[in-house]
Order: C-alpha cells, then sequence, then structure tokens
C-alpha cells in the first residue's frame, strides 16, 4: 500500500539525476554519501542495493540515515544501510548467494556458494547463518518447498511438481511434506479437496468474528466487519475444501471462542489444525507459549527460535497466521515497544493487549 503520509525532502534536479544514476549503476563508491528512499515500500537503501529497482517516480533521496528515519522510512533488511560497511557488504554477497541457490537446477554445493563470495566454507556458512537466520542448506530446501507449492497451484503433477522443484527423490520431499504443506500434497494441489471444514460467524465487541475448524482442529479464526467477506476469505484460503454451517454443537466451540476475547485472562485450550511452512510452525509454536498479558518483540521470538538474525522472517510468519487469538500473534510488538501491524487492524491488537492487562 503506498505510504503517502511520509514526508520526503526535494533536492536540486541535476544531484537527483547523478544519485539516480548511482542507484542506476548500483554503485558501491555512492554508499555513505546518500541513501535512497522509496515511498511504496517506506524503506530505504544503500545506492548499490541488490534489491529490485525501484520507479523513479518513487524515489527520493536523504544525506544520511538519519534524515530517511526522521521522514518515517526504515532501513532495508537486505543492503542494511544503517550497519557498518564491512556487514554490509556481507549482506550483499549473501544476497548473491541467495540468488544462485534460487536459480540453479540443483541446490549449489556449499564449497561453490563461498567461493563465489570470496569465503571459507566455515566463514561463508557463519556468515549466511547471521545474515538470513538459517543455514544455505535450509535456505535451499524451503526455496524448493516454496517452488513445490507454486507449481501445485497450478497444472502439474504431485511428482512433476516435486522434480522439477529440485528434489532428487520423492521420498525427501514427502518426508516434511506435512510440515511444508499443512496436509499431504495432492490435498493441497486439490485447493483441500475432501476435507469438510465448519465454520460459523458471531458477533464480538471486536466486530466479527469466524470459526473454522476440520475434524483435527481449528484451521482458521478471522476478525472482520462484514459475515460475508469472512466467508470469501475463508473460501479463498480452501478454495476447494467442503465448507459446512456449523451446527448447534460447533455453536459452542464458537461461544468458547468469543468468550476468550471479551476476556482473555487465560490460554485459549483448543485443538488446533495449524497449516504452514516448518519455519512458520517454529514461529507459531513459540507465539502460543507467551503467556496472556505479557508482549514480546519479533527480535525476541527471533532468538527463542534459534534465529535471531531472522526478525524480518518472524514478522512475515506473524503476518501469515490465520489462527487469531489462538496464535496470539498480537502479543508481539515492534522493538521500540510500539504496536505495529496486525492482519486484523491495530485497534483490534490494542483492545485485545489492553484486555489482557486489565
Amino acid at each position: 500500500m503506498p505510504r503517502t503520509a511520509l514526508k520526503t525532502r526535494s533536492n536540486p534536479a541535476s544531484a537527483d539525476d547523478g544519485r539516480w544514476a548511482a542507484v542506476v549503476a548500483r554503485d558501491k563508491a555512492a554508499d555513505g554519501t546518500f541513501v535512497t528512499a522509496v515511498r511504496t515500500t517506506g524503506i530505504y537503501c544503500r545506492p548499490s542495493c541488490t534489491a529490485r529497482r525501484p520507479l523513479r517516480e518513487n524515489v527520493s533521496f536523504y544525506e544520511s540515515n538519519e534524515e530517511a528515519e526522521a521522514a518515517g522510512f526504515r532501513a532495508c533488511k537486505r543492503c542494511k544501510p544503517n550497519a557498518p560497511a564491512g556487514e554490509g557488504e556481507h549482506t550483499a554477497k549473501i544476497a548473491e548467494a541467495c540468488r544462485m541457490i534460487e536459480i540453479a537446477e540443483t541446490p549449489p554445493k556449499l564449497d561453490e556458494l563461498a567461493m563465489s563470495a570470496g569465503m571459507s566454507p566455515y566463514h561463508f556458512h557463519r556468515v549466511f547463518k547471521a545474515v538470513t537466520g538459517v543455514t544455505p542448506k535450509a535456505y535451499a530446501v524451503a526455496h524448493r518447498q516454496n517452488r513445490v507449492r507454486d507449481a501445485l497451484k497450478g497444472d502439474k503433477s504431485v511428482t512433476e511438481a516435486i522434480y522439477e522443484a529440485g528434489f532428487n527423490s520423492s521420498g525427501r520431499f514427502y518426508a516434511d511434506a506435512a510440515k511444508s504443506l499443512g496436509m499431504k500434497p495432492g490435498e493441497f494441489r486439490a485447493g483441500g479437496a475432501n476435507i469438510e471444514i465448519r465454520h460459523a460467524t458471531a458477533p464480538c465487541s471486536l466486530g466479527q468474528i469466524l470459526v473454522a475448524a476440520t475434524d483435527k482442529g481449528v484451521c482458521a479464526i478471522f476478525f472482520g466487519d462484514d459475515p460475508k467477506a469472512l466467508d470469501q476469505e475463508l473460501h479463498n484460503r480452501f478454495p476447494r475444501a467442503k465448507l459446512i454451517a456449523g451446527g448447534r454443537e460447533f455453536g459452542k466451540l464458537v461461544a468458547k471462542v468469543v468468550a476468550y476475547v471479551e476476556a482473555p485472562h487465560k490460554d485459549l485450550d483448543l485443538p488446533l489444525d495449524i497449516r504452514g511452512t516448518a519455519f512458520q510452525h517454529q514461529v507459531w509454536a513459540a507465539l502460543r507459549e507467551i503467556p496472556p498479558g505479557e508482549t514480546v518483540t519479533y527480535g525476541d521470538i527471533a532468538r527463542r527460535i534459534g534465529k535471531p538474525a531472522a526478525v524480518r522472517a518472524v514478522g512475515t510468519a506473524c503476518g501469515a497466521n490465520h489462527i487469531a487469538v489462538a496464535i496470539p500473534c498480537h502479543r508481539v510488538l515492534g522493538s521500540d515497544g510500539k504496536l505495529t501491524g496486525y492482519r486484523w487492524g491495530t485497534a483490534r491488537k490494542r483492545a485485545l493487549l489492553d484486555r489482557e492487562k486489565s
């Protein structure tokens, strides 16, 4: 979403032209002389950043990190303009290694990646994990799993998707399929076909709340303002599942969730059918360990799961949570202790936290 509220500063046209030329060339010599801010993302970068080049009309320039941050922009996680030069150089090399992994038909060996980055294998492995939060091998596996997910959404068979993603055998993929897809590959490809999901929507003090569950447990809890929109969101999440209106017995489950929203003084003890990647499962499990009335930061969660550098990935996993309150992503704050984004709106996040602390 465009950040129209962010303040920017204007520069003489000639200076801007020269700076934009440095950005186009990804000129490392320009690093430290200015930073590039992108209004549509709210991010500022080094001139040499290897991220996708933004449109010129969305770019403004600042003399320093402090000026960009004062205008409301945040530092790029890839080029780390607010980090020492050496660390930024490492980040650029690791970003290039990530691209090597992503475009390779088979995962490159550690020695190949290290040689390309100009590091020893040991040093490269340590730096890669510090920057990304995972090992090169784990990054490659996660990328291949994502390729399988994308292929299964198309017209590929399960076997074709597995081998085209770079897995040497189907057995290696199936071993972790439940964690990476949240269901069997065939069921994922079919958009949740053959899965029955009971659901119901009820009013609460935070608007409308939808609760949905399979025979394994609750698979979705959504907040919203329009029951029809919530039903559509559930359909989009499970496009081919058999959605069944919950009856009287299911209503008891919904009432339990609503009661918790109104008075969240103890954990919401529900069986859950959690669907996500292995990393998301790690994050969500850590979220469920946060007691009501307490809050943590994204950095805290990253450290708890043993990936201190994966703060941004933790935030993404929180945003991908589809089971509100039962997986309490609302208890996670920014590093400055302020409320950050929440899938169902920061007003609801604030209300839930206030109730838990009362």
